[in-house]
């Protein structure tokens, strides 16, 4: 078996981001501790409508609170969302709370930039390597936008915006009024079913996930501050009259404003046990702690080459601390090699097992 291949060759179906010119990735400003949780099978058919106090969703447990995108060193949002999750043979559960005293939504066409009002937002990377991803964002109207990611906007992109999650289910309960200023709302309620037929595309194998399977998911939630005029609401402005920033609040921060980092998404792992009857540990494994290690010199390598114009050629010339990546088991140091806008670098498990990243910043198993 071949643990690695010519440096001439590693970009495969790659787009090489080097023709741009040197390119900085910024690093996020939190600590790497992505969130987990356990998903459990559903215990009776899940009927997607909204409602969530229900049978199917009561064993569920609600995750933690959401956070702000860059993490602690920010302010804790002002309202507070969670998530839920189950799944089955066909399907991948979600059911989102989100508390909202202004409910308010604008956009009714498939497809629009759902950003644009508040939202709700799932991200899915189903084989963790950051390439191939799904993105479904939904506003208060159960208007949604869905989209394929090749790989990460960093990376080149592109964003598919004509793929659709054929099968997809989805459903919106408000507390309280919509798009009426003056009176006060309590919040408003997502459920999506997620098809495997469609997800399992991007899988590794291409199958539906199996008990103790785990994939990398993230939930955002965009939200503007309003104000009232005319009768309507209207973003709040500036002191130049353009709109606010918008807020970002995450499950798993991703530690700068930017959610596009699947590295720093949270992971979910699918329990063969039914929601109720049994709790389930997560179980972290060796290469999660290798994968953290493999990112951290890409984000080195592309530093370097955005200050120097080119890659480190050997694990010396990156320039980083040998103690924060002498992993337990694995070989030390790691290997790395680069010729012209080419880099790769990679760690051999105790079994042999290679784990690899290279200058488009895919991270999975060496050939």
């Amino acid at each position: 078996m071949r643990h690695h291949l010519p440096v001439s060759l590693i970009l495969g179906a790659a787009v090489c981001l080097s023709a741009a010119g040197p390119t900085k990735i910024p690093e996020p400003g939190t600590p790497y501790n992505p969130r987990t949780y356990v998903c459990a099978r559903a215990s009776v058919p899940v009927v997607v409508d909204g409602e969530v106090d229900e049978p199917a969703w009561n064993k569920a447990p609600w995750s933690d609170a959401f956070v702000d995108i860059e993490g602690a060193a920010k302010p804790k949002p002002r309202l507070r969302t969670m998530v839920k999750m189950l799944w089955d043979d066909d399907y991948f559960y979600i059911a989102g709370y989100l508390e909202e005293p202004d409910l308010w939504a604008t956009l009714t066409e498939r497809d629009s930039i759902i950003f644009q009002d508040n939202d709700f937002e799932v991200f899915i990377d189903p084989d963790g390597d950051t390439h191939d991803y799904y993105e479904l964002e939904m506003n208060a109207l159960n208007t949604v936008w869905d989209l394929l990611l090749v790989r990460p906007y960093r990376d080149g992109g592109p964003a598919i915006h004509a793929w659709d999650i054929r099968g997809l289910k989805t459903a919106v309960k408000l507390v309280g009024t919509l798009n009426r200023p003056g009176d006060k709302d309590k919040s408003w309620f997502v459920e999506i079913a997620l098809p495997w037929e469609i997800l399992k595309e991007a899988a590794d194998p291409k199958a539906s996930p199996k008990p103790g399977d785990r994939w990398r998911v993230e939930f955002s939630r965009v939200e503007y501050r309003l104000d009232v005029k005319d009768g309507a609401y209207v973003k709040r402005p500036d002191a130049q009259g353009r709109p606010l920033a918008e807020d970002n609040w995450v499950w798993s921060p991703t530690g700068l404003i930017n959610i596009h980092y699947p590295e720093m998404w949270a992971f979910v792992q699918f329990s063969g046990a039914v929601a109720g009857q049994s709790r389930e540990a997560f179980r972290k494994l060796p290469e999660d702690e290798a994968k953290w290690a493999l990112r951290r010199i890409y984000y080195r390598q592309w530093a370097l080459r955005a200050e120097k114009g080119s890659f480190a050629p050997d694990w010396k010339s990156l320039g980083l601390r040998d103690k924060d990546f002498k992993l337990k088991g694995f070989a030390f140091p790691p290997a790395v090699r680069a010729a012209g806008g080419l880099f790769e670098a990679f760690y051999t498990a105790p079994d042999g097992t290679v784990w690899r990243i290279v200058q488009d910043g895919r991270v999975a198993k060496g050939e």
